[in-house]
């Protein structure tokens, strides 16, 4: 083998004890039998998603903006886009339907209230607006008015997305060990 100039050498030197530690960590994992991390129970990830309705009206969407991040297996989104992520790798993509009984539940008949007018801010029961209030055991909750009648208004304190089908496109940005609760 030539000699290289010392520059050289060091440079070089530099780079295959980088290359070497890469291919090392590497060839470790490999040993191991580990692949590529991938979404699993306790890992934290990191996504860029889009969420849209049947008549693919956007809901939601974090494209360009933070990344979402959620702990697999810790149900901080809804069950049918959780257990939809299992298995999924850095880099995937993937469209995601979700039924509303793996989303936000069924349309709750039960969950509607008739109220009287007078116990709302005036100029308010309108259908569609959003109140904000509060449970007897002081929990905070927003139903939306539904109905109008001449004395009453009727509430209906269902999730704005119960009932629908969510699709969501989903990207994988990052996996990695959640850090530990406290």
């Amino acid at each position: 083998m030539r000699p290289m100039p010392i520059a050289l050498q060091t440079l070089s030197g530099c780079c295959a004890i980088l290359f070497l530690s890469a291919a090392c960590a590497v060839a470790g994992d490999q040993k191991k039998g580990a692949s590529a991390m991938t979404v699993s129970n306790g890992k934290q990830v990191a996504l860029e998603y889009t969420l849209k309705l049947d008549d693919q009206s956007v809901v939601d969407s974090n494209v360009g903006q933070e990344p979402l991040k959620v702990t697999q297996g810790r149900h901080e989104v809804v069950p049918g886009l959780e257990k939809a992520l299992e298995g999924m790798s850095v880099g995937e993509k993937k469209n995601i339907t979700v039924p509303p009984t793996e989303g936000y539940g069924d349309v709750d008949p039960k969950a509607f209230q008739e109220v009287d007018k007078k116990l709302l801010p005036p100029d308010s029961a309108k259908v569609g607006a959003q109140l904000e209030g509060k449970t007897p055991d002081g929990q905070k909750v927003f139903p939306r008015i539904s109905e109008v009648k001449n004395e009453t208004v009727v509430l209906d304190f269902n999730h704005p997305l119960a009932g629908k089908t969510l699709h969501f496109d989903v990207q994988v940005l990052e996996v990695a060990q959640a850090p530990a609760s406290k």
